[in-house]
């Protein structure tokens, strides 16, 4: 299989021993029915909630490269941003590099898992996946289509763009976002910038909203003005920010927003 970094990678049989280093990916092996051949997770992976009892590795980027290797993994998945995919190789083991960023990409790593795990699943895993936006979609009311939204990622602020697989859902749900596709996925953003935006709503976890409303000139903005917020909770928030099999999940969550905001 070639990964994310034009490497092909040969496994002798599909691996049977698997250490994921990203949520996305855990989750996604286990949406493939192999969620049992996982043998160890990185510190973020929480879903489903089987894998909470496997040994976790430390985060995704500088995870423990000793406790990895003690595990004898057949495969390690792990994301391009991880600074130990060359120390990893070095010792031998098998790495695989994939790291979804837009819904194309989380149906083009569902089928090189496929192809990888030998499972035949992922055309079924990604039609449920699809049509389940797509059913979100016809869920929000006509009055709330093309509300101008604001996806708050964290509070320094980083937001979800046009271009980010959450800007693509909320396209697809009828929104129009505020940071459009040329300032990137998922940028950094002037506090000023969302205030001149004035968006009609606003999309943020609990954690990040906190004090929100304190914010220099954020008082002035209509979606804060008229309380046309949404706070996820910390379950919610790893659903939503997590390009993967639960994209179909995150799409309910923003549509039940809409419906109840977005009048």
């Amino acid at each position: 299989m070639v990964d994310e970094r034009g490497v092909t990678v040969s496994l002798p049989q599909p691996p049977q021993r698997i250490v994921t280093l990203l949520p996305a990916l855990t989750e996604s092996v286990c949406a493939l029915g192999a969620c049992s051949r996982l043998v160890g997770v990185d510190n973020y992976s929480n879903s489903p909630a089987s894998v909470r009892a496997l040994p976790q590795l430390g985060g995704g980027l500088e995870p423990n490269v000793e406790a990895i290797v003690a595990l004898r993994p057949d495969a390690v998945l792990l994301a391009k941003s991880s600074r130990v995919t060359q120390r990893l190789e070095a010792l031998g083991l098998k790495v695989l590099v994939l790291e979804p960023k837009s819904h194309a990409d989380v149906q083009r790593v569902l089928d090189k898992l496929d192809q990888v795990l030998g499972t035949h699943e992922a055309p079924r895993v990604w039609r449920v996946i699809d049509a389940s936006v797509s059913a979100a979609a016809q869920s929000v009311p006509a009055r709330a289509k093309g509300k101008r939204v604001y996806f708050e990622i964290n509070s320094t602020p980083y937001a979800a763009g046009e271009s980010s697989f959450i800007g693509e859902t909320l396209t697809r749900l009828g929104m129009k976002n505020i940071v459009p596709a040329a300032l990137g996925p998922f940028p950094k953003l002037n506090p000023e910038y969302v205030v001149r935006a004035n968006p009609d709503l606003i999309m943020v976890s609990v954690r990040s909203a906190q004090g929100l409303e304190q914010r220099p000139g954020w008082g002035g903005i209509r979606a804060v003005r008229e309380g046309r917020i949404c706070r996820f909770d910390a379950a919610q928030s790893d659903v939503l920010v997590r390009p993967g099999p639960r994209m179909d999940e995150a799409a309910r969550l923003m549509a039940q927003c809409l419906t109840d905001k977005g009048q």
